[in-house]
This record gives C-alpha cells, sequence and structure tokens, in this order.
C-alpha cells in the first residue's frame, strides 16, 4: 500500500495524503522518499499550480519512525541521503499548503514548515520533541521554527519539548489559519483552488523571490523583488490580466 496517495480533486490542484495511519504518519525511509517523487514530479506537471500535503484526523505526521532509529549510527544516516528528499519539497516551485489536524511533532512539524502555508484544525498540535529522545531537529526545524515564532519562543519548545496547540501556534505566527477539525482540508483545498486560479508565473516568482529574500539584506531583497516584477510584465498572463480587468471579464491564464 502506498505511503502517500495522490488525489485532483479539482482543476489544477493536487492533494497529496500520508498514508500511514497504523503509526501516526510517521515519516519512515519509504514515505519520505515517495513524498520526494511525488514533488519532483508535480514540480514539473504544467497542469498543477497548487499542492496541499495532508495526513488524516489522527495524525498530520507524529515525527520520525523511532523504531526504525534505535540501533541507526551516524553513517547510515549520512548514508541515507535524507536531504534529497526534504529538497524536493522545499524547492517545488508550486504553492503548497499543509491542511494539519492532530499531531505535527518531530519531522511532522518540519514538514509542515516547509509548506508555504499552513490550515490548523482546532485540535492540531505542533512541537519539536526531539530533545527527549536524546537527538534534535535535523530537516529545518530549530532554524524555520525560529524564524517562524522568534527566537525565544522557539528556544522554549526546543529545548523542553513543549507543544503549541493550533490557537497558540497561529497567535505565535506559526500558521496562517486555524478552522473546525472538519473542515481543515476543505478549506485547504478552497485556498489552493484560489491560487491556482491565479497567474502561475506571477505566483511562482512570488514564492521564489519571498523565500529567497528572507536570508539576504533587505536591499538586496528589493533588487531581487524589482527584477521579478519587471520580468513579469513580459508575459502573456499579464497582458492577459489587465486586457480582461479593461474589458469586464474573468481572465483565462495560460501560464505563458
Amino acid at each position: 500500500m502506498a505511503a502517500v496517495v495522490l488525489e485532483r480533486p479539482t482543476v489544477h490542484v493536487a492533494l497529496l495524503r500520508l498514508n500511514r495511519p497504523e503509526a501516526r504518519n510517521a515519516l519512515s525511509p519509504e514515505l519520505r522518499e515517495e513524498l520526494r517523487e511525488h514533488f519532483l514530479a508535480l514540480a514539473q506537471d504544467r497542469d498543477c499550480r497548487a499542492i496541499v500535503l495532508t495526513g488524516d484526523r489522527r495524525a498530520f505526521a507524529a515525527g520520525a519512525d523511532i523504531k526504525a532509529m534505535v540501533a541507526t549510527g551516524p553513517a547510515e544516516m549520512m548514508a541515507r541521503g535524507d536531504e534529497a528528499n526534504w529538497a524536493a519539497i522545499r524547492d517545488c516551485p508550486k504553492p503548497i499548503i499543509a491542511a494539519v489536524n492532530g499531531y505535527a511533532l518531530g519531522g511532522g512539524c518540519e514538514l509542515a514548515m516547509s509548506a508555504d502555508i499552513i490550515v490548523a484544525g482546532q485540535g492540531a498540535t505542533f512541537g519539536q520533541p526531539e530533545v527527549r529522545l536524546g537527538i534534535m531537529p535535523g530537516a529545518g526545524g530549530t532554524q524555520r521554527l525560529t524564524r517562524a515564532i522568534g527566537k525565544h519562543r522557539a528556544m522554549l519548545m526546543l529545548l523542553t519539548g513543549a507543544s503549541l496547540s493550533a490557537t497558540e501556534a497561529l497567535a505565535a505566527g506559526l500558521v496562517s489559519k486555524v478552522v473546525d477539525d472538519e473542515s481543515t482540508v476543505e478549506e485547504a483545498l478552497a485556498l489552493a483552488s484560489r491560487i491556482a486560479a491565479m497567474p502561475p508565473i506571477a505566483v511562482a516568482e512570488i514564492k521564489r523571490v519571498v523565500l529567497a529574500g528572507m536570508d539576504v539584506p533587505l536591499d538586496t531583497a528589493i533588487m531581487l523583488e524589482r527584477r521579478a516584477a519587471y520580468l513579469l510584465f513580459g508575459t502573456e498572463d499579464k497582458r492577459e490580466a489587465m486586457t480582461a480587468f479593461i474589458e469586464k471579464r474573468s481572465p483565462v491564464f495560460s501560464g505563458t
């Protein structure tokens, strides 16, 4: 049985469901490899303009597979090449929306933070409890969490293993929106459809510039923004959007 299930719920939107309910969607090596293959394929799929990533009602992903790590040493961890799995998600040009219900812990929290937008159900729980197991986050958790919620709140979570409820995560700036548990995926799909209806090149450039600009000086980031904004004036979608606005009709975007 596939550890990740791909669905096409609506036009231009892909839905990826983690499918290890017996293990609360723990991120086994096989699951991470399947995620990589899906994200690499969707990155090249011109029909896909937005991706929703979710688990199930009990868990988005309850961390790494601890049973598979007990006897694992440093050399084996390095030999796994897990960075390639995470890079496929990190480098995906399509907007990614995480729909989080239940637990998003450890690698599951890191996976959610790899998305561009996080929609959380009221019952969701976010945390990086690796320190309790004698290890630490290794897929961006220390860095993304600190950038999202600030040093002092992140240190509290990272050094004690404390978690945040969905409401606390929203207040801290970790998630984008909190909804009823039964509406999480529906709301994420609605957002994905809104994004998919936008000009694809403009969407991709906005994502690229936001992410690139986070780690460079402000002047450099503004230069990247300006160049990308000017280049969009050469697209057919820009011409279509502005013409449709003048003609008072809905635009039809081709992604060119």
